[in-house]
């Protein structure tokens, strides 16, 4: 459904998709991102101009969230469709991270899906700097969007096996920054424990 829709709307298809998986709709964000690096490869879209539309996309959701939440702060929490999203917990344990760990929260949460739009809307409320939000989001959309792209775009014959592999890929990235950001709260909590 999404090629079909990429292929007949091409360039304003790809950044459609993208800006509506950003903003919650259910499909995943490398969906649109590998069928623009597969019609690349088959010429029918040209990739010098699928690329940057592909990182414009991902990231144009993602300042709409954030600003969302700047402007209607705390009184968007009252709406049914962002509790679905961001529940009373997830907003307590988002905010506390932006105030310990800030710019580590927002380039994490842009490679998890689920959380991703919880955390650029708590962004928004917890009056995280736009610039420094920003400039985490695009860093770390920077990394992920052009991976997916290329890979898709070099093995674009072989994409079902290479989908499963980033998807494997993506579980372990997130396993292991998951583990050493546990293993840093761990050390520093026995290190101020063992303070005088």
């Amino acid at each position: 459904m999404v090629r079909s829709f990429v292929e007949h709307f091409t360039y304003v298809g790809i950044f459609s998709v993208l800006l509506a998986a950003s903003l919650g709709v259910p499909v995943p964000e490398e969906a649109p991102v590998v069928v623009a690096g597969v019609l690349s490869s088959q010429h029918v879209v040209r990739w010098w101009i699928a690329l940057p539309v592909c990182l414009a996309g991902a990231l144009s959701g993602d300042v709409v969230l954030y600003w969302i939440g700047h402007h209607w702060g705390e009184r968007i929490l009252g709406w049914a469709p962002v509790r679905r999203v961001l529940s009373p917990a997830r907003e307590e344990a988002l905010k506390a991270g932006y105030r310990q760990h800030g710019v580590k929260i927002l380039f994490t949460a842009r490679h998890v899906m689920g959380l991703r739009a919880a955390a650029f809307l708590t962004a928004g409320i917890s009056d995280v700097g736009f610039g420094k939000f920003l400039a985490a989001d695009a860093v770390a959309a920077a990394l992920g969007v052009p991976f997916s792209f290329g890979l898709a775009y070099l093995f674009a014959d072989r994409i079902e096996r290479v989908l499963a592999d980033v998807r494997h890929l993506e579980h372990w990235a997130v396993l292991l920054a998951a583990t050493a950001l546990a293993g840093w709260l761990g050390t520093r909590a026995w290190l101020r424990a063992r303070r005088p």
